[in-house]
């Protein structure tokens, strides 16, 4: 089973853009993050492979200078925004969860699996 939760409209990120969103999951809090590319959206738990630790230096920054990956602040290493393959850093080859999004109706909404019905 799924929950679907809405995080923003679609033009409130810029393009390119990252956010970082908390949502309810079960009774726990799970840090997401969302990263525009165009017309696309793409969605990784707020966590480093690497340590665990949120990815970002300040409030919705999840992007390198360049604005063309995703970067940890702690260790800079640098991942692939389109599946969240570190490329750079001490986790290389190591990935981001990624987290389901879509666009419905000019909304992003994250798509969490649920244990019920599991």
């Amino acid at each position: 089973m799924s929950s679907i939760h809405r995080l923003c409209r679609f033009e409130q990120l810029e393009d390119p853009g990252s956010r970082g969103f908390s949502v309810e999951l079960e009774g726990d809090t799970q840090e997401i993050l969302v990263v525009r590319k165009g017309e696309r959206v793409y969605g990784y738990l707020n966590r480093c492979p690497h340590t665990g630790i949120n990815l970002e230096w300040q409030p919705d920054q999840f992007l390198d200078l360049s604005q063309s990956y995703i970067q940890c602040v702690t260790h800079g290493a640098l991942f692939r925004v389109e599946d969240g393959l570190c490329l750079r850093g001490p986790c290389t080859g190591d990935a981001l969860s990624p987290i389901q999004v879509e666009l419905r109706d000019g909304e992003i909404v994250a798509i969490l699996d649920t244990l019920s019905g599991a």
